[in-house]
């Protein structure tokens, strides 16, 4: 049914439609290698509307810093804090062009791909216990890419 339903609006990526399955089922992630326009961002964003989760899509910059990924905390004058989540609170999350920032910034989805939650100046936020990470990255030895580490690699299960 999932499947049949991904297939209405993605066409082809049989395997890729699989492997999500598959990852979901096993509560895992999946990493994706491909150029721009390879349906990516389509797949990850049907995939969530069929099973009924939310979607984030976090476009990965060389720029970008760990809070925008996992959230951060805001203080008022008056000392008093809150937490503002970051696009990992999300059921389905797209790290697209993973490979585009820096190791610094890749290092921050590790916790929650993990243990499902994120720690923020000592305070741990548990993330949805539907929770799944489709990584993408553009090809290796692509101009302005860092490699992925063995540890990050060891997160997804595709």
């Amino acid at each position: 049914m999932i499947f049949g339903e991904i297939s209405k609006i993605v066409i082809g990526k049989e395997e890729a439609k699989e492997l999500l399955m598959v990852a979901i089922l096993s509560e895992g992630h999946v990493l994706i290698e491909g150029y721009a326009g390879s349906a990516k961002t389509l797949l990850a964003k049907t995939f969530a509307k069929v099973i009924g989760g939310n979607f984030k899509r976090i476009q990965f910059t060389p720029d970008m810093l760990p809070a925008d990924v996992t959230g951060f905390n805001v203080y008022s004058p008056d000392g008093a804090s809150r937490f503002v989540a970051g696009p990992l609170f999300a059921n389905i999350v797209l790290a697209d062009e993973l490979n585009r920032t820096t190791p610094r910034t890749q290092a921050a989805l590790i916790e929650s791909m993990q243990e499902k939650q994120v720690t923020i100046e000592g305070a741990t936020h548990p993330l949805s216990s539907t929770f799944m990470v489709i990584g993408s990255q553009l090809p290796y030895g692509s101009e302005g890419t860092y490699p992925l580490t063995e540890v990050q690699l060891d997160r997804f299960m595709f």
